[in-house]
């Protein structure tokens, strides 16, 4: 078993910089952005420099808003070059989850871009910090944010009480390489480096603090699985402000020195489009990311010969998704991989030489130095292979806790240095586990115990079906009753009737859809996870005023 590496992130950087300095780091294909490892690297020590020139310190905490910009990448490596310890901002967050996440932690900076989509980033600063348009640039007094000083825009407009990132690089230039070098080397592996906010399904988002540790060693584990080296070029077209971004793309690509294609903003054809052109060897998505591509009318127009690898996660893959990414997208070594922010976040993956069935059937299995165990939830003792339990998890990829919520911390993290992670799974013989729904997505209709995800991959089979989730529904008689959301393919109409006639003899009569909804999309996260609270909330409504 491979020792856990103790660099942090920048060190890795400088470390990729020397040994190949001239190799690609990374291309923005849709506006001819080319930069060596040496170049990015002298590009995130300029704003590590301006960062330190702001009297940023070792500790404080900084806030990105902003999609998959050259600017967030040059941020995530340029923080953790001279300490400040960055804080990832969802692109569809409000005001009011914005003013949240900032109060909540203690943000001192943010680096924002004008607008995204039809929202004016700005605009939305503007309304929590009505100061802002006074003030002095770095010297915001805000009566809601008391922390914030600092407000950062990318883009070439100026606002009032703000800097830009060009001044950022200027300033920068007062501080010298000494200066950078001291402060990049005092910094500790076991530093929190990173913070992310979970999305939440139930109560206020919490605050994840991730070392460089946690996410160097898990960014390496991952590359090493998907047997991903110098040589390869990495088409990321999943958020940076989440873990899939930011660890299982970027820091597995610098981990190896491969090469880092993002895309801005996810596009279909745009996907396709780059890794034909840039010769992507692998490609990284959630399903519905891999659905589309698969789905575009031109598919079969771009050349993707040069895909072999890559990562699909963040929620179940059916079965006849994967079978298209393999064989129709040639990605013949794509790995799943599972686990949650709170573990930095990869615990279990498939290995590239998996058959099928496994890569399908399953989330693979723990990541080197990684231990897994099932238990009983309410004894919390090991149950046997094969039997059902709650996956926990124990490593160097475990956070260190929630910011500043203790009881938080020691409810998912017990006296054993164990993570539980609310997750359902059986483990078989050779470690390999599949997850079989979570402790809270359970239905129980008639005391019988329900996993949506079954009725889920037994709904992916019906021909006329695109996308399926299935959620439970309170009522009176059985305590729940089970409802399918439905996304039929392109082209098709599909009936209730067809549903439940598809399923009688096929699946047991008390897991057939009680209630059937035909839709075109689902209530997502910014990074394509479906929020199956939001719709059981819509299927409540809707159940209701049906009745």
């Amino acid at each position: 078993m491979s020792s856990v590496l103790t660099v942090t992130i920048g060190e890795l950087l400088e470390q990729k910089a020397e040994k190949h300095p001239n190799h690609e780091a990374v291309i923005y294909a849709d506006r001819n952005l080319r930069w060596s490892y040496k170049e990015f690297n002298d590009e995130c020590r300029i704003v590590a420099k301006g960062l330190m020139r702001l009297g940023i310190d070792k500790g404080d905490h900084l806030a990105i808003w902003a999609t998959n910009t050259p600017e967030w990448l040059t941020a995530q490596f340029a923080t953790a070059k001279m300490g400040a310890i960055l804080v990832t901002v969802n692109t569809n967050y409000r005001t009011t989850e914005l003013e949240y996440l900032l109060r909540q932690s203690d943000s001192k900076t943010i680096i924002l871009m004008e607008s995204y989509r039809d929202a004016s980033y700005i605009d939305m600063l503007n309304e929590i910090c009505p100061e802002l348009k006074e003030a002095k640039p770095g010297s915001l007094n805000s009566k809601r944010l008391p922390m914030l000083k600092n407000v950062i825009v990318l883009g070439d407009n100026h606002y009032p009480g703000t800097y830009s990132w060009k001044d950022i690089k200027k300033i920068g230039e007062d501080i010298s390489d000494h200066e950078l070098d001291e402060r990049l080397y005092s910094l500790d592996s076991s530093d929190v480096i990173n913070m992310q906010y979970t999305s939440g399904t139930t109560g206020f988002p919490k605050g994840v603090m991730l070392t460089h540790s946690n996410i160097v060693n898990n960014g390496y584990n991952i590359a090493n699985c998907m047997r991903l080296t110098k040589e390869d070029r990495l088409c990321i077209p999943v958020p940076f402000f989440h873990c899939f971004g930011c660890v299982l793309g970027t820091m597995a690509c610098v981990s190896v020195g491969a090469t880092m294609v993002p895309i801005q903003e996810f596009h279909p054809k745009q996907v396709l489009q780059t890794v034909q052109d840039e010769k992507c060897t692998g490609l990284h998505g959630v399903p519905t990311m891999f659905i589309t591509e698969l789905n575009q009318p031109d598919f079969d127009q771009y050349d993707l010969s040069s895909l072999r690898t890559g990562i699909m996660a963040g929620s179940n893959c059916p079965i006849e998704v994967m079978k298209g990414v393999i064989y129709r997208m040639g990605a013949s070594e794509i790995t799943i991989a599972y686990g949650q922010t709170e573990s930095s976040p990869v615990i279990t993956q498939t290995r590239t030489n998996d058959p099928i069935e496994l890569r399908v059937e399953t989330v693979g299995r723990a990541l080197p130095n990684v231990e897994v165990k099932i238990v009983d939830p309410s004894t919390n003792l090991v149950v046997r292979n094969g039997e059902q339990g709650e996956l926990c998890t124990r490593g160097y990829h475990v956070m260190k806790g929630y910011y500043k919520n203790p009881e938080a911390t020691k409810e998912v993290i017990d006296e054993e240095g164990w993570l539980h992670t609310g997750d359902l799974a059986v483990m078989d013989e050779q470690g390999y586990c599949r997850i079989t729904g979570r402790l809270k997505d359970m239905i129980i209709r008639g005391g019988e115990n329900i996993y949506p995800r079954e009725i889920e991959e037994f709904l992916y089979t019906h021909p006329k079906v695109l996308d399926v989730q299935v959620i439970g529904v309170p009522d009176e008689t059985y305590g729940e009753q089970v409802m399918a959301w439905i996304i039929p393919k392109e082209g098709e109409s599909i009936t209730i009737e067809e549903v439940r006639d598809y399923c009688k003899g096929k699946i047991a009569r008390h897991k057939i859809p009680r209630f059937v909804e035909i839709t075109d999309s689902y209530p997502m996260t910014a990074s394509g996870k479906i929020q199956k609270y939001r719709l059981r909330e819509q299927s409540i409504e809707l159940i209701s005023n049906n009745h």
